[in-house]
């Protein structure tokens, strides 16, 4: 199996898009390079944060193959597989070229709202098929239903290649249930920015960012500081950003992190319905705030 180091930030790419509403793939180039090199240690395709939900088929295998194309073997790369229909998301990973990718983040299911053993047999057909790591990803606030943290547990020990979990529930007691209890080489990662040095205290292994697209040295900074133990340094750059991730997210995301690309003259600001741009009041937010920073 392909081994993968998930400690440090892992970066939600964005999906930018032109006027007429198709991809812009220079933009996607140029963000790439950006974060890869203001040191991220690994990138994230079709995740939440790309829209990945509006693009179809042909669109989604177009945007990996120009990620892996542009990344050329410098960091990790992990795609996003995951949905409300398990055989649709194994048939997906068994028609999916694996050469170059290194893991599967796979969202818990949504609108569905299955129970604790529902969820664990959904995740236990994708380990039985994959090819490369399984990250869970555990996001109440989209899917519905959380992964409570004795099925995260549970699924750890059980299934050698689902690795980690990106932890989006809030739940400060549930995350550091996890941490306390699971095996040596499974990672928990924040699944919130403003979240990250708290819960690498607790002993986290690092996060997959929204807000590194945009600040990728400065995020890069917090969470490696934050690993080593120099919770001070890590305090300024958390305090530095804490303002902007506030609005990054104000008005949903990634309304704000294109915004904010946007405004560094990265992208275009476009998204696709049923997202909009973010609104007047926090796009000026913005333009403040990165202005000043």
């Amino acid at each position: 199996m392909v081994n993968i180091d998930l400690k440090g930030t892992g970066v939600a790419l964005i999906t930018p898009f032109r006027t007429d509403g198709s991809i812009d793939f220079k933009s996607l180039g140029n963000i790439v390079n950006h974060v890869i090199n203001n040191n991220v240690n690994y990138v994230v395709v079709l995740g939440t944060t790309s829209e990945a939900a509006t693009l179809n088929a042909d669109e989604k295998s177009a945007v990996v193959n120009y990620v892996i194309d542009t990344v050329n073997n410098r960091v990790p790369i992990v795609i996003g597989i995951g949905g409300n229909n398990t055989n649709q998301i194994v048939s997906t990973i068994q028609s999916t070229d694996f050469s170059n990718i290194s893991a599967i983040l796979s969202v818990s299911p949504y609108y569905n709202k299955p129970n604790q053993k529902g969820i664990y047999q959904h995740y236990k057909a994708i380990s039985r098929f994959s090819p490369v790591p399984i990250i869970l990803y555990n996001v109440p606030g989209r899917t519905g239903s959380n992964i409570q943290a004795d099925t995260v547990l549970k699924m750890a020990n059980d299934f050698s290649n689902i690795i980690a979990v990106k932890e989006a529930s809030g739940n400060i007691g549930q995350i550091g249930a996890i941490i306390k209890n699971k095996p040596d080489n499974f990672y928990v990662l924040s699944g919130d920015d403003m979240l990250a040095l708290p819960l690498i205290a607790l002993g986290a292994d690092g996060i997959i960012s929204v807000t590194a697209n945009a600040f990728p040295k400065e995020f890069t900074q917090l969470i490696n500081n934050s690993l080593k133990g120099d919770f001070n340094t890590a305090r300024k750059y958390h305090f530095q950003l804490i303002d902007i991730m506030h609005e990054l997210f104000a008005d949903g995301n990634p309304a704000g992190i294109k915004a904010a690309l946007s405004i560094k003259g990265f992208i275009t600001n476009h998204l696709r319905l049923p997202l909009v741009p973010a609104n007047r009041t926090t796009y000026n937010q913005l333009v403040s705030l990165i202005e000043s920073f």
